[in-house]
């Protein structure tokens, strides 16, 4: 019989929210925006063409550089 060729599935990390911050000296920075949306506390994904909001879907898209 032939062998069992399961592919083993990689452990996704589970992001907190406290890697969405950046502290330097005695301020804190956001390094995400929030969603105009649905308020503070709620971060946007940021992709190379957009960011959007997972919570409500809503979508910015990022201006195109011309080189």
């Amino acid at each position: 019989m032939a062998e069992s060729t399961k592919k083993e599935k990689k452990k996704k990390e589970k992001k907190t929210k406290a890697t969405y911050y950046e502290i330097k000296g005695n301020a804190v920075s956001r390094k995400k925006r929030f969603c105009p949306k649905c308020g503070s506390g709620v971060f946007m994904a940021d992709h190379k063409d957009r960011s959007s909001c997972g919570t409500c879907g809503y979508t910015e898209w990022k201006a195109k550089q011309n080189p």
